[in-house]
């Protein structure tokens, strides 16, 4: 038991967000491992977003508790945002600024020493694709490179946890396959919440899946679970998304 615990880099509890009388994610729970890439799908309106900018600490629950790495992030918010890189679906990103300039920007941001920045920003550029393309502008750079930058400033501190929110939107199938295979890898040390429409993507990057709809958690399982069940993701997303009324778990 505690060595299940000891592994966990993130758990939410029972988390929930209101919005005068109407619940936009209700009693929501996640554990997250290290070493682990969770998909996160849903339908339009299913809370998904509202769901990570509570787990990266820029929206407050209303109820629920959130944990990075044993720091109870509404305790302790800076501490515990120091385990976290986060892709927002709008990239932030400076398009005047060159791609050195911006992530030695997002390095100090996020605490990095001057001692480590260049050592920080080398190793990020180079995991992200981005090493001859330092002294460019970040605008002149096509999509899905620009979504490489937006991956760099979320991993140059080195965090625990991962998450990126519809990462591989508005990207042709070759910029598509490599933003996966660069998931791929990150997964392999950290642990990466993906919350994407597709299907597909899930599948081929994600040890385990869940399913959002109203607010709620409809499903929660491995890959290999629901393969072992001979269930097909497609369908079993919606079986439980198609119908107004929200199905529980």
């Amino acid at each position: 038991m505690n060595d299940e615990r000891e592994c966990l880099t993130l758990s939410a509890q029972h988390i929930q967000r209101n919005y005068g009388a109407r619940i936009a994610v209700f009693d929501f729970t996640l554990q997250l491992k290290k070493g682990e890439v969770l998909g996160l799908l849903g339908p339009n309106g299913a809370g998904k977003t509202t769901t990570l900018r509570m787990i990266t600490g820029n929206l407050a629950p209303s109820s629920g508790s959130i944990e990075v790495c044993g720091v109870d992030l509404l305790d302790e918010p800076q501490k515990a945002k120091a385990h976290i890189g986060y892709l927002p679906e709008m990239p932030p990103l400076y398009l005047e600024m060159t791609v050195d300039e911006y992530l030695r920007f997002a390095a100090r941001l996020h605490r990095v020493s001057n001692e480590r920045t260049t050592h920080a920003l080398d190793r990020c550029k180079q995991r992200c694709g981005l090493v001859d393309r330092g002294k460019q502008l970040i605008g002149t750079l096509s999509k899905g490179l620009q979504q490489r930058v937006g991956i760099a400033q979320a991993i140059i501190h080195e965090p625990d946890v991962i998450i990126l929110d519809e990462p591989t939107v508005g990207l042709d199938p070759n910029q598509m396959r490599e933003i996966r295979a660069l998931i791929q890898d990150l997964g392999k040390s950290r642990s990466v919440i993906l919350s994407t429409h597709i299907l597909s993507e899930v599948e081929s990057v994600c040890d385990r899946v869940q399913v959002m709809h109203e607010g709620r958690m409809v499903l929660n399982e491995t890959l290999a679970e629901l393969r072992q069940k001979g269930a097909n993701l497609e369908t079993e997303f919606i079986r439980l998304t198609q119908n107004s009324q929200s199905i529980t778990c």
